[in-house]
């Protein structure tokens, strides 16, 4: 999987249902590439489904992580925003007790991971985080 690949899934991932002319517009390529891609990723078991479930072979090479984040409230919105405007952050929850938000993270080596955490801790309004970096999956209800 290329990086191509990966901004194609990214793209499905925010609009599983984007045509493909739209999604080689997106991606400045022609649609019969991005068509042959999008086979290719199915026939590899990468897609799995329009709900952009990614198979075994592209999570295992990705490096994942629970960030918790204690904000100022009032900058809660912002903080938000930019959160998702970062491909790395695939969920945000927010939570009761010690810390205002739960961010599940996916990245393809640690140096990638290491950045994302500098960025979100350099966020204006977050005042400290804890990484708890995910070793194994034990078992997974939500595949």
């Amino acid at each position: 999987m290329d990086e191509t690949d990966q901004k194609l899934i990214n793209a499905l991932s925010t609009d599983a249902r984007a045509p493909i002319s739209t999604l080689a517009r997106r991606l400045g390529l022609a649609r019969t590439t991005v068509q042959a891609r999008l086979e290719r990723l199915e026939h590899r078991g990468i897609i799995t489904g329009y709900t952009v479930k990614l198979g075994e072979e592209a999570k295992s090479g990705r490096i994942r992580a629970t960030v918790l984040l204690q904000l100022d409230p009032r900058k809660g919105p912002l903080i938000l925003q930019r959160l998702k405007n970062m491909p790395e952050v695939q969920v945000v929850h927010t939570s009761s007790g010690r810390f205002d938000m739960v961010l599940q993270l996916a990245t393809r080596n640690t140096a990638r991971l290491d950045e994302t955490l500098d960025t979100i801790g350099g966020i204006d309004g977050v005042r400290s985080s804890e990484s708890l970096i995910h070793l194994s999956t034990k078992f997974d209800r939500l595949l």
